[in-house]
């Protein structure tokens, strides 16, 4: 299953009989996800200029599925005692498709974790784990970055700054890529220190890499680690983890006018 992610280096791992679900009931859904994160890329620039947010790249994988009728949706279950309303729980969901199986309307919920706080991933298994113990959703998916992403991402961003000649400040901004302070504060104490001190490039990768993408972020580990201590269960899941292949080194690359583009 998803054989074209496989080929292009994307995690694929499936809990709770995910993959039977999808395979039997849900084959239009896998094929759509399939041809949307395997057109899937991310250029540097873009990883470098969104800071710790959402890159244009996430935001475009967030228009396709939109374009396919993932759409957000927000659901309310309400319980009742003897016609009185006891309790009302609402939980929204970024992208929902809903499927005819077997005459039914039934749902899948996927969630993108680009680059959230890691207990993000808490929320996103416990609203799966509630919608499916309610018979709202049949599989909930949540896409993030890969290991491979994860651990080059150091390897990533040194490549940009060296294909760049970055050396200073003033070629970071000339990019514009402007550090706060108080990160500027952190590369100048490394690289002025008496006792060896660290080249500037050096400073800034590992100054930007650790405060944007670092470990307390979302990404494929953090949300293994989760799953395998039964958050979630047990929701049937699919775990998709973007790799280190959909990064783009594109010298023609500019970038996109502003839009409304999905938060």
């Amino acid at each position: 299953m998803f054989p074209q992610l496989d080929k292009k280096g994307f995690q694929v791992v499936f809990h709770s009989h995910a993959r039977a679900i999808l395979q039997v009931d849900f084959p239009e859904a896998a094929k759509e996800l399939e041809s949307v994160l395997a057109g899937m890329t991310i250029p540097i620039q873009e990883i470098i200029g969104s800071g710790g947010g959402e890159t244009k790249g996430t935001q475009r994988l967030r228009r396709s599925l939109a374009a396919h009728h993932w759409k957000k949706v927000c659901f309310e279950i309400k319980k009742t005692i003897n016609g009185t309303a006891r309790e009302s729980i609402s939980h929204e969901v970024d992208h929902v498709r809903t499927f005819k199986v077997d005459g039914e309307d039934k749902m899948i919920a996927l969630e993108i974790e680009w680059n959230n706080k890691d207990p993000f991933f808490d929320r996103d298994l416990e609203n799966f784990k509630r919608l499916h113990a309610e018979g709202a959703i049949s599989v909930g998916v949540i896409v993030t970055r890969g290991t491979s992403l994860q651990e080059s991402m150091k390897e990533l961003v040194g490549r940009f700054v060296a294909d760049n000649n970055v050396r200073s400040f003033d070629d970071l901004e000339r990019l514009d890529v402007i550090p706060t302070p108080k990160q500027k504060k952190a590369v100048i104490a490394r690289t002025t220190r008496g006792k060896n001190p660290v080249p500037f490039q050096d400073a800034w990768v590992d100054n930007f890499v650790s405060n944007k993408y670092g470990a307390a972020t979302t990404h494929w580990k953090k949300l293994d680690d989760r799953v395998d201590r039964g958050v979630g269960n047990p929701c049937p899941l699919l775990l998709i983890g973007i790799p280190a292949s959909v990064v783009a080194f594109d010298e023609d690359w500019q970038p996109e006018g502003t839009e409304d583009d999905a938060e």
